[in-house]
């Protein structure tokens, strides 16, 4: 497929924004203290290297099919055996930190395939597009109920 040099230009945005995805959840998951946080982080991440790896597809003139594994991550349990209280730690206030910034993350990401996705001619490229939108959805609602699980949201 040979695409406009507006798609190009989109494709390697998106690119960048997937990059910096994977960059910032690798040091996430580092960061993180609580485990279940970390093995959030490190999920997401793995989904957006898929991500990474479909835009690269594309950019290289293959539309990849699609098949339905958006459903693929294991559903993040939000309930909490702690009660619901919340961490005292300094160390875990910094996992709410860090969710705020992924979830500000994901919603800039979603925002700008959800733009992209009306600048391309091809109805294949968009479903693509919006296939990895919707991914993006689930990672801020994972992200967000892991923070109302743990007291982190106002």
């Amino acid at each position: 497929m040979q695409w406009t040099q507006k798609e190009s230009m989109l494709l390697q945005d998106m690119m960048n924004s997937e990059q910096i995805c994977i960059d910032k959840y690798t040091d996430y998951a580092d960061r993180a203290c609580d485990e279940e946080l970390r093995t959030l982080f490190e999920s997401i991440k793995t989904t957006e290297e898929e991500h990474l790896k479909t835009l690269e597809q594309m950019q290289s003139g293959t539309i990849p099919a699609m098949n339905a594994q958006s459903g693929s991550q294991k559903q993040q349990d939000s309930s909490s055996g702690s009660g619901g209280s919340k961490k005292q730690s300094k160390a875990c206030e910094e996992d709410e930190y860090l969710c705020r910034d992924a979830l500000d993350t994901e919603k800039h990401v979603s925002s700008l395939y959800d733009t992209c996705i009306f600048e391309f001619v091809s109805q294949q490229a968009r479903d693509v597009l919006n296939h990895i939108q919707k991914e993006e959805q689930e990672h801020g609602k994972k992200i967000y109920d892991y923070m109302a699980s743990h007291g982190m949201t106002a």
